[in-house]
């Protein structure tokens, strides 16, 4: 949250021309931080109040040009007010530049999810391994999937993502996509890793996974039947590493 913010509209008195008018400037400054930004109008330096931030007199032209400076300190407020709604990091540029029309893209979710996969398997038997890749992709496809069905689009920006649509998103796993518990929760876990690159980079101002807890159900398995280790006792396989690893399990269930 910022702590100071104001507007003030000045004269470049160092760019007055040579019939001794000077350019219009509006400064914002958010704590302590400023932008500036020339409204594109001209007044006589001996006309303009500096206290007050205004012209002085009382011609048609004059009053023209002070309701024009209060419409545009007016937007300005509106501005800060509208970031200060949606808990946004407030910045005098972010200001500005919104004013000026050139405000930022929101960052989509699925572009990012996109963006992180993409790297995950460039990497793919350097830091993952091929099956934290799949996950990923698969995480990602029911992601997709839950937002064409909730939200009917194909990508809503980061920012929309809250608790609500966390927990929405794990009912539908377990209901859509009959996910168990477990796995709805892995995938969650994966999904939980792009909004954290989000907040990294400030995409977002907050975690929404804050307040979220993944519990892992304790799941009781049953013990082979002897039929059952026979049959991987028999199975062949031409993979050196898939027989190594049966052989291991084998001796483990003989142990048992």
């Amino acid at each position: 949250m910022f702590r100071t913010f104001s507007i003030l509209f000045f004269l470049q008195r160092n760019k007055a021309s040579i019939d001794g008018k000077a350019p219009i400037y509006l400064r914002i400054t958010v704590d302590g931080k400023r932008s500036q930004i020339s409204i594109k109008r001209k007044i006589d330096i001996n006309k303009w109040n500096n206290d007050a931030g205004k012209v002085t007199g009382n011609s048609a032209d004059i009053r023209d040009l002070n309701r024009y400076l209060d419409t545009i300190r007016h937007k300005i407020y509106k501005i800060e007010q509208r970031l200060q709604n949606d808990d946004k990091h407030i910045t005098s540029l972010l200001i500005k530049n919104i004013y000026l029309g050139k405000e930022e893209k929101h960052k989509l979710l699925l572009e990012i999810f996109k963006n992180h996969n993409e790297q995950v398997e460039r990497l793919v038997g350097k830091d993952f391994a091929p099956g934290t890749a799949e996950r990923y992709r698969t995480a990602k496809k029911h992601l997709e999937a839950f937002i064409k069905l909730e939200y009917k689009v194909d990508d809503i920006p980061v920012k929309d993502v809250d608790y609500k649509f966390i927990s929405s998103f794990e009912y539908y796993l377990k209901t859509e996509r009959n996910c168990a518990h477990n796995t709805a929760i892995k995938y969650i876990t994966n999904f939980k890793k792009i909004i954290r690159i989000a907040y990294a980079n400030d995409w977002i101002v907050k975690d929404p996974f804050f307040n979220w807890k993944a519990k892992l159900k304790i799941v009781d398995r049953e013990f082979l039947s002897e039929d059952e280790v026979q049959k991987i006792i028999e199975l062949n396989t031409s993979i050196k590493r898939i027989d190594q690893v049966k052989d291991i399990f084998i001796l483990i269930a003989l142990l048992v």
